[in-house]
């Protein structure tokens, strides 16, 4: 009851007052400096727009404003007073970059002269999303929640129809210029860095295999549910020469703000592990790039496979071993630390990220025109 009352809620919110502010501040002149950063899932940047950030930051005389407010840890008076604020500026801005579900850019007929470009948080192909899926978007939900994008930017031509698809939009939306994020991955200062601050935090863990187990949630981002802990505690216990380094799920972490997980960013993790564990996460995707082996540990795999769905064959789509019980995952992490084929892992690269080449932030600003001079 509790779930169908905070949809009916949103409804109101995306159907009738964030129309309405719109259609107010919408008759002021289009500004064609201002720049909009926005997401509904952090407080501060998040790391999918960071690269994008720093690029229109380079660019001359532009009025860039950073949007960032969590839908779910900000009360709903200050809520409404900061949808008032976006709504202004998204009503004159020349370019509006989001990174995920953002309702209030598609909560209004949008007028031609503002780009809205999506950028995305992940890449590659695994389980299915948005309205190819159940439980994503809500059967009783009225009105497009993917409305109002001019760009679309997925990892590589594999990904284009399914975005298509489960995203709704029309053919020319979606195209495959690469990631933004995926640009970091290439910075070696970067990767310097993030080794450095791991082992500041972890000294115990140098001379040892880092295994990074990063799943993501079941259920939905209001109450969401972790499956295959005790499984992975277990087995860590027995392995020797290895340090298991949890990383849970954003929505998962926002719920259970006491539980001990590692404080890093999970960007941060990626350069530093000598393998990934996941179990339907686009993580595995990021981690890709650095061609570095994983496991896919799925104890619930039946289930996740009959109610959500996957847009491959989840045990036969990558160079990996996919693991179901405790005894499973020990064999699968030994395998794999030893014995995965590189080229194997190169190749899944290429195909489920093709435009991850360092360079999809610049190919983004080029395909929207939005670059000095």
């Amino acid at each position: 009851m509790r779930f169908r009352l905070k949809q009916l809620v949103k409804m109101i919110v995306q159907h009738v007052f964030l129309p309405f502010l719109y259609f107010i501040f919408s008759r002021a002149k289009l500004n064609e400096k201002c720049v909009i950063f926005a997401d509904a899932h952090h407080n501060e940047i998040p790391f999918s727009m960071v690269k994008m950030r720093e690029k229109v930051s380079e660019i001359d005389e532009l009025e860039i404003h950073d949007m960032y407010f969590d839908f779910q840890k900000n009360g709903i008076v200050a809520l409404i007073l900061w949808l008032f604020k976006f709504m202004k500026l998204y009503a004159k801005a020349r370019y509006v970059f989001i990174c995920d579900n953002f309702l209030p850019v598609s909560s209004c007929k949008k007028r031609k002269g503002t780009t809205v470009v999506q950028l995305w948080h992940s890449g590659g192909l695994l389980k299915k999303a948005g309205y190819d899926t159940d439980d994503a978007v809500p059967d009783m939900y009225n009105g497009n929640v993917f409305k109002n994008y001019d760009l679309l930017t997925v990892s590589a031509p594999c990904c284009v129809p399914v975005f298509e698809s489960s995203f709704r939009q029309p053919a020319g939306v979606v195209k495959a210029l690469g990631i933004s994020r995926s640009d970091t991955y290439f910075d070696e200062k970067y990767n310097k860095t993030c080794r450095e601050e791991f082992y500041a935090v972890y000294p115990q863990a140098k001379g040892k295999k880092i295994v990074l187990w990063a799943p993501t949630f079941r259920g939905n981002a209001s109450e969401p549910v972790l499956v295959g802990e005790d499984e992975i505690d277990s087995t860590f216990c027995e392995l020797q020469g290895c340090f298991l380094v949890k990383k849970l799920h954003p929505h998962f972490e926002n719920k259970n703000a006491d539980r001990v997980t590692c404080s890093i960013p999970s960007e941060r993790l990626l350069p530093v592990a000598d393998l990934l564990i996941t179990d339907y996460s686009s993580i595995v995707f990021d981690y890709l790039t650095y061609k570095k082996p994983f496991v896919l540990f799925a104890p619930d795999f039946e289930d996740y496979q009959k109610n959500h769905g996957f847009y491959v064959d989840y045990e036969t789509a990558y160079p990996t071993t996919v693991a179901k019980t405790k005894q499973q995952l020990a064999d699968a992490v030994r395998f794999e630390l030893l014995h995965r084929d590189v080229k194997e892992l190169e190749e899944c690269y290429v195909y489920h990220m093709t435009y991850c080449d360092g360079n999809a932030t610049e190919r983004i600003l080029s395909e929207i025109g939005l670059k000095n001079g």
